[in-house]
């Protein structure tokens, strides 16, 4: 836990218009981590977080009041000997019920060459960003994830995980593939 100082992360989303958040979002999630506090604390931003690797292993999460003339809160939780079966509350994008044609046909309506006019590298990208993930939100379900998978990244499919357990079986010779 700690103080990250990302105020720009939208959690619920896992997204970030930065590219520094980005790669700090990409770092949790190639460790398999898994952000806690919910509520924002400082000027509505979660700039304090509590992270774990194991859902039900930190519990009872409470934001309390501010210790001394410090703007930071503090935040009180418990960690569980034996971690619960809690229900996900992690969601991904469910590309398989996604609307394709709809969002192109969204994205294809914004008159981009006005909308950017003169604008500078920064507000583009902003733009964009704001654009796509308003047709995102529309075209692209999301789901929760469940069971085993709950620690697995998204992109970890069972064909590829077919792929890498065949690469690791002992070749006849009593070494391992590689």
């Amino acid at each position: 836990m700690g103080d990250f100082n990302h105020p720009n992360i939208c959690w619920r989303d896992n997204t970030s218009g930065h590219k520094q958040s980005r790669r700090f979002l990409g770092c949790i999630d190639d460790n398999f981590l898994l952000q806690v506090i919910e509520k924002p604390m400082r000027r509505g931003a979660m700039l304090d977080l509590v992270l774990t690797n194991k859902e039900g292993l930190v519990g009872n999460v409470k934001v309390k009041g501010s210790l001394g003339c410090s703007d930071h809160e503090m935040v009180e939780f418990k960690i569980l000997r034996a971690a619960r079966r809690v229900h996900s509350k992690l969601t991904t994008l469910d590309f398989r019920r996604a609307d394709f044609g709809l969002f192109r046909d969204l994205l294809g309506r914004v008159p981009w060459e006005k909308a950017l006019e003169e604008r500078g590298a920064q507000e583009i990208g902003l733009i964009f960003e704001d654009h796509l993930f308003q047709a995102q939100e529309q075209c692209i379900p999301t789901k929760r994830k469940s069971g085993k998978n709950t620690k697995r990244p998204v992109w970890m499919n069972k064909e590829l995980l077919g792929k890498l357990k065949s690469k690791r079986k002992p070749t006849e010779g009593g070494s391992k593939g590689r």
